[in-house]
């Protein structure tokens, strides 16, 4: 069989074996799940954090925007710092002070103040998930990766399934302040880690004095600023506002501008070449409609039951820790063995299939769903978590040489963590749209004077009359209005589904037309 030549792009990232492999697994660990635990639990948690810190509503979406936006920023440059500087410089110190910073953050009330603090965060956030990365490669024997691998790729899953028992319980009874205080104890744990697992790398001065930082500016800027644009525009509706279309006008220009530096630049820091290579560009495209398809999962689901449904977080939580994280933990073996034995294509397959499947269980969604009517899709999307973004790392990585990761993790950076803040707020604004058409529909048929609608309004009223009689039909009414409301979400969340089935078939069609990786350390006994 014909295999697709190995991408050999980006400095050497090889670097000293560790002398302490399960120190280095800890930190990879504690890393890459600091990173996704905090993103998912100041989403969940931002009204409340608002409040907490007397926000207005544009100072609240403003410190959402920057807080992202500056991981979006760094992460696409990271790998290639800490090829260049080394780990242990990357982690060890930023660890400390992101911990410092995650202390003082909730005691502080002046805007100006939280949004530089904020900043900050985001930065020294945006560079665990890359560098935890990197450690892999960097640090650990050969027959380690793939199990490391796995544990870097299941956290995406674990984090934003187990977010909201977590912030349930963090805001209902330690404090909301501990979303920001549990940091200041896993990263000096994972800072710990790294300084015990990681080998003292001297810097690689030529490669330091080669640096493309024009490219990295440029890239990282840009996509901060169309992140930042997106998330806005749903808020202050799109190009209607000169805030958004400036965002995304010049975000796209700088990103345009990215392309055009490493064309010409002599020693391009992410050159193009890694995406011209049909099973890696194949594998990033898969990954961008990964992370729209797992919108069902992160988005839809807990957003119905939070308000459709109703519920609080610590009423959803129990949802997604028993029917997705408890699975999840299970299934990590399976997937490292599946992956070891079988072609990685095979289980990349079965967890959009998964996901596919989970989809369609959505599109039948009623407003009378609760948590029971949900374990069938929750399990369903437990197993596409599983398998789908693992599988399109080892892929990614099959494909390229591992030794030479810098270069792709940039790409593999802006697909995963770029595609995914972008996803969701795109999804806000379609599912507003699909609920203002909807509700627009339905108030075709609910008019005054309508014999139906005079009717239900009658039995409402006789309903609320024993809670006084002059506010009975003004209840009777909101009543009514409010049924229409529900019954329009409803309807809104149903095309969202449809809309992540379609993304998770897009993305089966897709892997159909990845070739056979060449064989290496990733490849099935079969395969060598």
């Amino acid at each position: 069989m014909a295999t697709t030549k190995v991408v050999e792009c980006g400095p050497v990232s090889r670097g000293k074996v560790s002398q302490r492999p399960l120190f280095a697994v800890v930190a990879v660990l504690l890393g890459a799940f600091l990173a996704s635990f905090d993103s998912r639990l100041f989403s969940l948690a931002l009204p409340d954090i608002r409040g907490a810190l007397s926000l207005s509503v544009d100072q609240g979406a403003w410190f959402n925007t920057a807080g992202t936006a500056s991981q979006i920023f760094i992460s696409s440059a990271v790998a290639w710092i800490a090829t260049a500087f080394g780990v242990r410089r990357v982690l060890v110190i930023p660890s400390l002070v992101y911990a410092v910073v995650s202390i003082i953050l909730p005691l502080m009330h002046d805007f100006s103040t939280l949004l530089f603090l904020n900043v900050i965060r985001g930065l020294l956030l945006g560079a665990f998930v890359p560098t935890t990365l990197l450690v892999i490669f960097r640090t650990l024997p050969m027959q380690w990766w793939i199990a490391s691998i796995a544990i870097f790729s299941i956290r995406v899953g674990f984090s934003m399934n187990f977010g909201e028992t977590l912030v349930g319980y963090f805001i209902d009874h330690a404090g909301w302040q501990w979303i920001y205080w549990q940091d200041a104890i896993i990263a000096p744990l994972m800072g710990l880690a790294v300084y015990l697992g990681t080998e003292n790398e001297p810097v690689d001065r030529g490669l330091a004095k080669d640096a493309d930082w024009g490219g990295m500016l440029l890239l990282g800027s840009g996509m901060a600023m169309v992140y930042a644009g997106l998330d806005q525009g749903n808020r202050l509706d799109w190009l209607n506002s000169g805030q958004v279309t400036m965002l995304l006008a010049c975000g796209a220009i700088l990103v345009a501008g990215f392309f055009v530096n490493e064309a010409l630049v002599t020693k391009p820091w992410a050159s193009a070449d890694v995406i011209l290579s049909r099973n890696i560009g194949l594998a990033l495209a898969i990954t961008l409609l990964y992370t729209l398809t797992s919108l069902s999962n992160s988005s839809l689901a807990p957003g119905f039951l939070t308000n459709v449904a109703q519920l609080r977080l610590e009423q959803s939580g129990p949802l997604f820790l028993i029917c997705a994280v408890v699975p999840m933990i299970f299934l990590l073996p399976v997937t490292v063995y599946v992956l070891k034995r079988y072609d990685a294509r095979l289980s990349l397959i079965l967890g959009l299939s998964a996901f596919a499947c989970a989809g369609l269980l959505g599109t039948q969604l009623t407003s009378q769903w609760r948590l029971f009517d949900f374990v069938p899709m929750v399990l369903l999307q437990s197993v596409g978590q599983s398998f789908a973004l693992f599988s399109i790392v080892i892929i990614t990585l099959s494909n390229s040489n591992p030794a030479r990761s810098t270069a792709f993790a940039a790409y593999l950076q802006v697909s995963r963590l770029g595609g995914a803040e972008i996803g969701v707020s795109l999804m806000a604004t379609f599912l507003r749209i699909k609920e203002q058409i909807a509700s627009n529909l339905l108030g075709l048929n609910v008019t005054r004077g309508d014999a139906d609608v005079g009717h239900i309004l009658n039995l409402l009223t006789s309903k609320f009359t024993p809670l006084g009689i002059g506010s009975a039909s003004a209840r009777a009414t909101g009543t009514l209005a409010a049924t229409v409301a529900r019954e329009a979400n409803t309807l809104a969340y149903i095309d969202g589904f449809w809309l992540t089935t379609w993304f998770a078939i897009a993305a089966l069609i897709l892997a159909t037309f990845i070739g056979p990786a060449p064989p290496g350390p990733f490849s099935p006994p079969s395969a060598k």
